[in-house]
């Protein structure tokens, strides 16, 4: 076994006590992003936040954590950047200009998001006013933002399609939404692509990390899954530009 798998079935283990279950996914951690008890909480710390606060258009990931806060984001005038589940059907933009607000519940959700929202290509982000934050759930992270996922890359795969575009870059805040089971603290060791937060929120915890190291590589093409390639779309656009 892996360190990360190991560190993963131990993290589960503790999330699985405070963990909302998902209506396809039961428990699997290993398919989706669990809500947590105290998610509201921490959700509150991040909107509460300069980063939040400074930001018109937001990416967050298609995370159960993160509902609320694609919720609140609307409410709050804030344009919302997202992917569907695995990035598999692309981006989609949340506009609370052009969504009533009475959408704006139905619109958070990753059923809803597709039906309310506007579906957009990487040429269309490409022309955009740029990313101002990037917000994703995550499986566990430590005190140094290093962070790993469901082990699919979905999030670091979307960090390097935007700022392969130009969206984003190494000054774009990048935050994590966790409980606070999920904050390790061990050293865990980056690859080249992994994506590292700036700050992470928990239901009882704002922290702040020193020099996060970005990544700045984009797509590494000769290093992507195969599959990744053949079943996301905007991967497969992103190749098509040259980029």
């Amino acid at each position: 076994m892996d360190h990360k798998s190991s560190i993963r079935e131990r993290v589960w283990a503790d999330l699985r006590k405070v963990a909302r279950a998902d209506s396809r996914f039961h428990y699997d951690f290993g398919e989706f992003i669990a809500d947590f008890e105290g998610g509201d909480a921490a959700c509150a710390r991040l909107t509460n936040h300069d980063y939040y606060r400074n930001s018109k258009l937001i990416f967050i990931a298609p995370d159960n954590c993160v509902e609320r806060l694609r919720l609140q984001s609307l409410r709050d005038g804030k344009k919302v950047l997202m992917t569907t589940y695995s990035i598999k059907r692309g981006f989609w933009l949340l506009d609370p200009e052009v969504i009533s607000t009475d959408d704006f519940v139905y619109a958070s959700t990753l059923d809803g998001m597709e039906r309310v929202g506007r579906p957009v290509s990487l040429a269309d982000i490409a022309t955009m006013q740029p990313v101002d934050y990037m917000v994703t759930g995550t499986g566990a992270i430590n005190h140094e933002g290093v962070r790993f996922g469901k082990g699919h890359g979905f999030f670091d795969a979307e960090w390097g399609m935007l700022f392969k575009l130009g969206r984003i870059n190494v000054n774009t805040p990048a935050a994590a939404v966790i409980h606070d089971c999920q904050l390790l603290t061990e050293k865990l060791h980056p690859e080249i692509f992994d994506t590292v937060a700036d700050v992470i929120f928990t239901p009882t915890q704002t922290i702040h990390v020193q020099n996060p190291q970005k990544p700045t590589c984009g797509i590494i093409w000769d290093v992507l899954d195969p599959h990744m390639f053949e079943t996301i779309p905007p991967l497969q656009e992103l190749k098509a530009m040259g980029l």
